[in-house]
């Protein structure tokens, strides 16, 4: 995964360096711009068992900042924002591969440095009784969720 260039206009960006469970390592930019959830709508990805992309909606386009060609092909964790907490995707991975629905709030991480919260539901992709890939459907979240999240994450961080 390459690092991310530094968006146009990075004042007060603030850059951070991102270690990833297979042992990448990755340079962000993150700024504290948020881009509202788009209203009525879903956004759907899926990954292979790997987390890398195989397909994803507009709507995830479009949120992510991301061209389509830039994320297929790529690993999920591409839009995870220094926000988020490891333990938060271990238990989403431990769950997700244990064959059971996983839900979660997720802070993303866009690609010019801003953010988008969601509230995701992850479930396995079952053929022939194995698991062959993931769906995440992320929905709008709820404001007081969010902020509950947000604290929370905050001191998973700390600790």
């Amino acid at each position: 995964m390459l690092d991310m260039p530094p968006p146009p206009n990075a004042g007060g960006a603030i850059e951070h360096r991102l270690d990833y469970a297979d042992g990448n390592r990755r340079r962000v930019f993150v700024t504290h711009i948020e881009t509202p959830y788009p209203k009525g709508r879903l956004i759907v990805s899926r990954t292979d068992t790997r987390g890398i992309i195989t397909q994803c909606n507009q709507s995830f386009v479009d949120m992510s900042g991301y061209e389509r060609g830039e994320l297929i092909g790529q690993p999920h964790c591409l839009l995870r924002h220094p926000d988020m907490p490891s333990v938060a995707f271990r238990d989403l991975w431990e769950t997700v591969q244990a064959g059971r629905q996983w839900h979660g709030y997720v802070k993303n991480l866009r690609k010019d440095g801003g953010h988008y919260w969601v509230f995701a539901t992850v479930v396995p992709n079952i053929r022939d009784g194995r698991i062959v890939g993931y769906t995440s459907v992320r929905r709008e979240p709820s404001r007081e969720r969010v902020a509950q999240a947000e604290a929370s994450y905050k001191e998973w961080i700390r600790s």
